[in-house]
């Protein structure tokens, strides 16, 4: 099977069998973010205690890429501190611009890379992240 047929699969699965959908009932932090572009949208909420993100949960709409990597990222991060989470992104910023990243035991992100070659879909990709910089940001401007 070739690379681009594996990753392709990784990222319909995370699509289709969305990790982490949905919203809390309380009133736990949140962001909402967009990109009029193509119209992806997404509303992020975090919980974070002691400085480690126990919870992550999301809602949205869009393509494929967005909404994978929407849930990629809200399993990764979970039980992280709020450094390794930016860390994270900051890895996964690197990853669009084509540099050889990893992210340890957690593989299905690698799936994205293959996105860096479409300009255009890089936003769609990393709106979760930004979502996710957003919220630790204002998240540490609470407290």
């Amino acid at each position: 099977m070739q690379l681009d047929d594996l990753y392709r699969r990784v990222i319909m699965d995370h699509y289709k069998n969305p990790r982490n959908r949905g919203l809390f009932e309380d009133d736990a932090m949140k962001v909402e973010l967009n990109n009029p572009t193509c119209g992806d949208r997404i509303t992020l909420q975090l919980k974070v205690e002691d400085g480690v993100v126990k919870e992550a949960r999301y809602v949205g709409e869009g393509c494929s890429i967005s909404m994978s990597s929407a849930s990629m990222m809200t399993e990764v991060v979970k039980g992280k501190t709020v450094e390794q989470a930016l860390d994270l992104a900051g890895r996964f910023s690197a990853l669009m611009k084509g540099e050889d990243v990893t992210f340890g035991d957690y593989e299905d992100i690698e799936a994205l890379s293959g996105v860096n070659k479409f300009p255009a879909r890089i936003k769609c990709a990393t709106l979760a992240w930004n979502a996710l910089r957003k919220g630790i940001d204002e998240e540490e401007r609470h407290h």
